[in-house]
């Protein structure tokens, strides 16, 4: 079954199970930013910032990238697709760290579409892999469409 929606340009689209959604894609994560980003959340994990610590660990010195910018990734990637308010809900489950320097591509696919009082429900399963093919990240997001 395929519904009819608009896009956040107000271009009709056609939504249907099985529909991949085009992937978001990071070129390298920077150490800098998440250096930034713990120091504004007053993050104290050192695994954020703290090489040595991360070699200790069996991590080869290479930072962790923190989850919730992970899942920023995932949630550009539906905003991108579906418009700014869009986003219902997500439930995200992080198997996998993503470190610094790794390139990223989030992705997703519809798995369902339903009404939802007035509103047509894309439910969809998304991810996040690693450029060596590790899978970081994976979700379900409930995204309106119309």
């Amino acid at each position: 079954m395929a519904f009819l929606a608009s896009d956040r340009a107000g271009i009709e689209m056609t939504v249907s199970v099985g529909d991949r959604i085009p992937p978001f894609d990071i070129e390298r994560v920077s150490p800098e930013r998440m250096k930034t980003v713990a120091a504004i959340l007053r993050d104290p994990t050192p695994l954020h910032w703290d090489a040595e610590l991360t070699r200790e660990m069996g991590f080869d010195g290479r930072l962790l990238n923190q989850s919730p910018i992970n899942l920023g990734y995932v949630i550009n990637m539906l905003i991108a697709w579906a418009g700014p308010t869009s986003l219902r809900r997500v439930r995200a489950e992080f198997p996998e760290p993503v470190f610094d320097g790794n390139a990223v591509s989030a992705g997703g696919r519809v798995i369902a579409v339903d009404l939802e009082g007035d509103e047509t429900i894309a439910e969809c399963e998304v991810w996040l892999d690693r450029d060596d093919g590790i899978r970081s990240l994976t979700a379900k997001a409930w995204v309106a469409i119309s």
